[in-house]
């Protein structure tokens, strides 16, 4: 990516300069936000920015090495939002996935699966919890406030 930045600083610990920018890819895509420039002198995005693309999908938050990685939030036109930690562009640490239905999930993720302790609150409002594996979660339980 050849850009021409908007302002630049210095980062106090001598690291690589922080310049914020805005981009337009050729798919369209934009990004506005933080980048550095590696040592081979690409920029890369890197720090705090906002990507959107044409067709409505919008993700706010961190990056690293060009990539999702921190924490952030990703919207899909659909209506279906994830909240929570991203590592290399996927779903990876603690979130919240609402699908488009409304339907929602708090937990964990790995690699863009549910994976690990979570609750899912289904259409009617109530609220599982347990292990999920991706697409399987044997042994659910029905979290009742009595």
């Amino acid at each position: 990516m050849s850009v021409k930045p908007s302002k630049e600083k210095t980062n106090e610990l001598k690291g690589p300069a922080v310049l914020n920018i805005s981009y337009i890819f050729p798919n369209g895509d934009r990004y506005d936000g933080e980048c550095q420039k590696s040592s081979d002198d690409v920029i890369m995005r890197s720090g705090s920015g906002i990507h959107t693309t044409p067709n409505g999908i919008i993700y706010k938050g961190q990056w690293y090495n060009d990539k999702m990685n921190g924490s952030g939030r990703l919207e899909h036109p659909s209506g279906a939002v994830y909240e929570g930690e991203f590592r290399d562009n996927m779903f990876h640490g603690r979130g919240t996935y609402i699908f488009q239905n409304g339907a929602k999930y708090v937990g964990e993720f790995n690699e863009n699966k549910l994976e690990g302790e979570g609750e899912f609150t289904d259409l009617k409002g109530l609220q599982w919890i347990g292990n999920f594996h991706y697409k399987a979660a044997p042994g659910l339980k029905l979290k009742l406030d009595i």
